[in-house]
């Protein structure tokens, strides 16, 4: 990744600290030791590899940027667009770097949001600066996505997009929903994913009736829903696609569910439009669901923001209070779901483009009974 990119990337956050009437000397973003690793550093650094557990980012408002690392990761560091790259041994070694860059005057901020409380406070005994949070501003800067993270998310939903096409073949009496997962997994790595972007989710029959259900032993039956919700890692960006199949002739009412969550599902795509207020689109979708006899039954946000996580800090719901601009990616996904029959989940990745969003999931819509 070219480092000019880099550069827009670290002034558009302290463009967004200016926004809040924060100041900065530096943003200091430490890496923890997975699962708790702070994706704003890979953002920040561009680093498409490794984990870079313990490492250190200094970033300043001209752009500028410094990676701290271990000799373990110095390789996929120097492949970056980080042009300053230093490393270290050991933990004092890195004690010293920081300390010598960061004077006990400056104000320092952090993410606060990805930050471990351990990591602060050592973080506190080593600097005598001033520690601010910053990580609203990262957050905000995050979600206008640029052409190289968008090319990342695009590839990203091309995998899944493949992966699905292969989805009713496999479907038969035997198949286990975990067996089903599985398949959908191997097949993302085989189309050229790193790994899947969360737990795929496979739920057949009533247990498609739980949005965040975990695939088990039940086997496919005749006039089943087949509910799956998978995504690709690629180069670090995910993507997230849901989409319901009928095994076999699917029952009235079931018809009648899938066409309602479909036209909720277009109604979203086109009301995601630059200058529009997030909440406004998931009010329409939900009161359009609630106009039928499934009131009720949509009990969760029409979508979230999708970039190097799949939760990536925005939301579609009732409670948000931002507004659509251009570069911003969000899932939209209505469904209806209800218990001891089934749920449906039709969702899409979507940037917003003016007032004409781009789809990026483009796997077929429409009813498919298997």
């Amino acid at each position: 990744m070219k480092g000019s990119n880099l550069s827009a990337r670290v002034k558009r956050v302290f463009r967004s600290l200016e926004t809040d009437d924060i100041r900065a000397d530096l943003i200091l973003l430490k890496n923890g030791i997975e699962p708790h690793l702070d994706l704003s550093f890979f953002y920040l650094t561009g680093v498409e590899s490794g984990l870079f557990e313990g490492s250190s980012l200094i970033a300043y408002p001209d752009g500028k940027t410094i990676l701290y690392t271990s000799i373990l990761e110095e390789e996929s560091a120097r492949k970056s667009g980080v042009r300053s790259v230093k490393t270290f041994r050991d933990e004092k070694e890195e004690v010293k770097l920081l300390k010598k860059e960061i004077g006990p005057t400056a104000t320092i901020g952090i993410n606060a949001r990805e930050l471990t409380y351990s990591d602060f406070l050592s973080l506190k005994k080593i600097l005598r600066g001033r520690f601010i949070n910053v990580s609203s501003a990262i957050s905000k800067a995050r979600m206008i996505k640029d052409q190289h993270e968008i090319a990342h998310l695009r590839r990203s939903a091309e995998i899944a997009n493949r992966t699905f096409s292969e989805l009713p073949s496999i479907l038969n009496d035997s198949i286990t929903e975990s067996e089903a997962a599985a398949v959908l997994n191997s097949t993302m790595l085989r189309y050229g994913a790193s790994s899947p972007a969360f737990e795929t989710i496979v739920a057949f029959g009533p247990n498609s009736s739980e949005p965040h259900y975990s695939p088990k032993k039940r086997r496919l039956k005749k006039g089943d829903y087949a509910l799956f919700d998978f995504g690709a890692k690629y180069m670090k960006y995910c993507s997230d696609i849901s989409r319901t199949l009928v095994y076999g002739t699917a029952p009235k009412e079931l018809r009648d569910i899938y066409q309602i969550v479909l036209q909720a599902n277009v109604l979203g795509i086109e009301a995601l439009k630059s200058g529009e207020m997030a909440k406004d689109v998931h009010n329409k979708v939900a009161k359009f669901i609630d106009s039928t006899r499934y009131r009720g039954r949509f009990i969760h946000a029409t979508g979230h923001t999708i970039g190097l996580a799949v939760h990536d800090g925005g939301s579609l719901s009732s409670r948000s209070e931002t507004k659509l601009e251009n570069g911003m990616v969000f899932t939209v996904e209505p469904g209806i779901y209800v218990p001891g029959l089934g749920g449906v989940r039709i969702e899409d990745d979507v940037v917003v483009r003016g007032q004409k969003p781009e789809v990026l999931t483009n796997a077929p819509k429409e009813l498919i009974e298997a």
